[in-house]
């Protein structure tokens, strides 16, 4: 069960997954670490190295990654620039995907028990651990098996002890109801964002379970024609805290629910930095509420920036 407790600002800076993981409130997703559209080597592996080493040094203690990201390139790029790891470090990681090729199209998913326990040894062996800290299904898309097989199969390798806690990518709010009756899930992720309410459901479920909630792209703005409605709201905010209009956006995330744990991406230090001043933002519950009044929970609006 997550735990968190409120700042007399209103947030709390750290959040703890399960029972024993305490992170602060904004975590690091290294998926950009890779080479274009997520495939191979990040073409500067030292500058890489120099960021991850810059994250952990900034206080970030969680990181994010998966199998399928290069594939296998980030989780090794992680360990060459980290391990030994500090001992405040959680490292997330995810199985499930298969990429067939370079393309986004190449990708698919297989469930079945011996190519997840694969995943699974093959990321710990990458990583350099004898237990993940948290392990993702990455994604419930798998026809090979059913999705509770899938997650019977995760349950397995935490009683052997490979898997510290589990988590579930991009699952439906009925999908998680049902796996926490296999097992205990200690952290969901999926796409949402100020514009990108389509987890809201999941959100909802996550926040009644105690379980931690982490958006990916949670920075993300949207860019479309509906930009206009946004920025209206976005802009006087980022003047009065001195911010940019995505520190206002991942500074609503945290503000939104006591479980969030966001996990933006970026490959710039500068970048890095900036992120994590919008821990530092205050919100008022006003500015909050206007800010996720913009669009209904469980609207999508495709482009972002």
């Amino acid at each position: 069960m997550s735990q968190e407790k409120r700042t007399e600002g209103g947030v709390s800076p750290t959040i703890t997954i399960g029972f024993d993981l305490v992170v602060h409130r904004i975590g690091y997703g290294a998926m950009q670490l890779t080479g274009p559209k997520v495939w191979g080597d990040y073409p500067d592996r030292e500058g890489g190295i120099a960021l991850l080493k810059e994250v952990v040094a900034s206080g970030v203690n969680f990181i994010d990654t998966a199998d399928t990201y290069g594939p296998f390139t980030n989780e090794t790029l992680i360990h060459d620039a980290l391990h030994p790891y500090p001992d405040d470090l959680v490292i997330a990681t995810k199985g499930g995907f298969v990429r067939g090729g370079p393309q986004y199209e190449d990708r698919d998913a297989v469930g079945n028990r011996m190519y997840l326990r694969q995943c699974a040894f093959t990321s710990a062996r990458r990583l350099g651990v004898e237990q993940i800290d948290l392990y993702y299904l990455h994604t419930p898309t798998a026809k090979d098996v059913p999705f509770e097989e899938q997650i019977a199969t995760l349950a397995e390798l935490q009683e052997e002890g490979l898997i510290k806690h589990i988590g579930l990518s991009n699952v439906s709010a009925e999908q998680f109801h049902g796996a926490r009756k296999i097992v205990e899930i200690a952290d969901v992720t999926a796409h949402y964002t100020i514009g990108v309410r389509t987890a809201a459901a999941l959100l909802k479920a996550a926040e009644e379970a105690g379980v931690v909630f982490s958006p990916w792209h949670p920075a993300a703005v949207p860019k479309d024609e509906s930009a206009p409605q946004f920025h209206a709201v976005l802009e006087p905010l980022a003047q009065k805290y001195d911010a940019t209009v995505q520190q206002i956006a991942l500074a609503w995330q945290l503000h939104r629910s006591p479980v969030m744990l966001p996990i933006p991406g970026t490959t710039s230090v500068e970048h890095l930095k900036e992120n994590l001043r919008a821990a530092a933002i205050r919100l008022t519950s006003e500015e909050v509420v206007a800010i996720t009044q913009l669009v209904p929970e469980d609207t999508e609006i495709l482009k972002e920036s």
